[in-house]
């Protein structure tokens, strides 16, 4: 079984950390992953940057930015990554744009995924009934589960097409904005979370976007199964380094 299905059957609410690959520095991404795995993370969501970043805030921009200036490349990424299952077990996800995977070839990528014990991807740009037709094969192939987006303004229909071609969790987008740290959520979040729980889907959902500490992790996984931080930790990574890990979550988990 996949360990993304095996960790989503854990009795608990699940913290899943996004950073960048090649953030702060060039080297960094071997340590924030077993730093994030020793301080109690469940999963871990590798950003792969790109230049033309659509979903993403100021903070994940910025840090894309400074990642290609570094150097980071898909295959700089795998060279880094071809040994983690030696240190690391929870689920290992990459999450990038669909570009960088077609230029390296979406069969090539998804076997190098196999091969260093990625677990699935996130590709916020790959619709998904182009998945459907053109890729679940291959991704299946390889073992791999392609984790889809759902906003507050997804039709209920589209939702329900969604959780059929799923096989893993879906990401659940707090609002229709970009991503990045918010102090709360209203009324009209408290809405679509309802709405989504009420829908009873197959997959569970995680929640990201605007979770930024305890107080946000607990709104959003209140009927969630899990939410996801990112902008937060790299906001802390950038000012604290990737040394004081354990702090932040600390101040995250309940």
């Amino acid at each position: 079984m996949n360990r993304i299905n095996q960790k989503l059957k854990e009795g608990k609410k699940l913290l899943s950390i996004y950073f960048t690959a090649g953030y702060p520095n060039i080297n960094d991404t071997i340590t924030i992953i077993q730093n994030l795995e020793k301080s109690g993370v469940d999963m871990i969501e590798i950003g792969l940057p790109f230049s033309d970043p659509l979903a993403d805030g100021p903070t994940i921009q910025d840090s894309s930015t400074k990642a290609l200036q570094n150097g980071m490349t898909s295959e700089l990424l795998f060279q880094q990554l071809k040994d983690i299952r030696k240190t690391v077990s929870i689920p290992l996800i990459i999450m990038g744009y669909f570009n960088p995977v077609m230029q390296y070839g979406v069969e090539a990528f998804c076997k190098k995924c196999q091969e260093i014990g990625i677990d699935g991807l996130i590709l916020p740009d790959l619709p998904v009934d182009v998945y459907a037709e053109q890729y679940k094969d291959t991704f299946e192939k390889y073992g791999l589960i392609s984790v889809f987006l759902i906003t507050p303004q997804t039709s209920d229909e589209r939702i329900r097409y969604i959780d059929s071609v799923s096989d893993g969790f879906i990401y659940m987008v707090s609002s229709a904005s970009t991503t990045g740290a918010k102090s709360g959520f209203g009324n009209a979040q408290e809405d679509y979370f309802n709405r989504i729980a009420n829908m009873k889907l197959s997959n569970p959902q995680i929640v990201g976007f605007g979770i930024s500490n305890n107080e946000t992790f607990m709104q959003a996984t209140k009927q969630a199964k899990g939410a996801i931080i990112g902008s937060a930790f790299i906001k802390h990574v950038t000012a604290n380094g990737v040394d004081t890990i354990d702090t932040f979550v600390d101040n995250i988990k309940p």
